[in-house]
């Protein structure tokens, strides 16, 4: 009796399917393994929290005319910031940024709270302030002259001709062998 006979070769068709679907699952192992963070891209770089986030809860627990200073610093932990001409302001400050390559950092998501407190030390304000409640501030390039540090490039080239270096002023004397001010050769 004659057995069927099989095709031992694979058509190349055949095999260019086999190698994409193998392609196709060794990839599927290495998706998982990414960060899936909101809003990042397979490429973006990671997210990273920095500053002083104040949970929502915390928060909650203090009380406008009631808690004091001590009370915020147990609950929420000392501040970011305080006032600049006032020690009665206090900021947590915190943000989501992701560094970006050449370019300065991006901030994603910022929080500022703000807290006020009055002469005794009891909280009279607390407001939650987002990035929208931020203002630019542009910088003046501008700079003051100062008189007298302009010098020309034949200033610059021949300044030095004539001065002396350190210890070689006219009040010295002689040559070698020439006796030290202290009377020693």
């Amino acid at each position: 009796m004659e057995r069927p006979r099989h095709p031992v070769n694979v058509s190349p068709l055949r095999g260019a399917a086999l190698a994409a679907s193998l392609l196709a699952l060794g990839a599927c192992s290495w998706l998982p393994t990414m960060p899936s963070l909101p809003g990042t891209d397979l490429f973006d770089s990671p997210r990273v929290m920095r500053g002083h986030a104040v949970d929502a809860e915390d928060l909650a627990q203090v009380t406008v005319g009631v808690s004091s200073r001590s009370d915020v610093a147990s609950l929420l932990g000392s501040p970011t910031a305080t006032g600049t001409f006032d020690e009665d302001s206090w900021y947590y400050i915190s943000a989501v940024t992701r560094q970006r390559p050449g370019r300065a950092l991006a901030i994603d998501d910022q929080q500022v709270v703000a807290i006020r407190f009055d002469a005794r030390g009891t909280v009279t304000e607390v407001r939650r302030l987002g990035p929208e409640a931020g203002q630019q501030v542009r910088f003046v390039q501008r700079e003051t002259a100062s008189p007298g540090t302009e010098r020309t490039l034949l200033q610059q080239l021949f300044g030095n001709i004539g001065r002396l270096g350190p210890g070689l002023g006219a009040g010295q004397q002689g040559g070698p062998g020439a006796p030290s001010p202290s009377g020693t050769r």
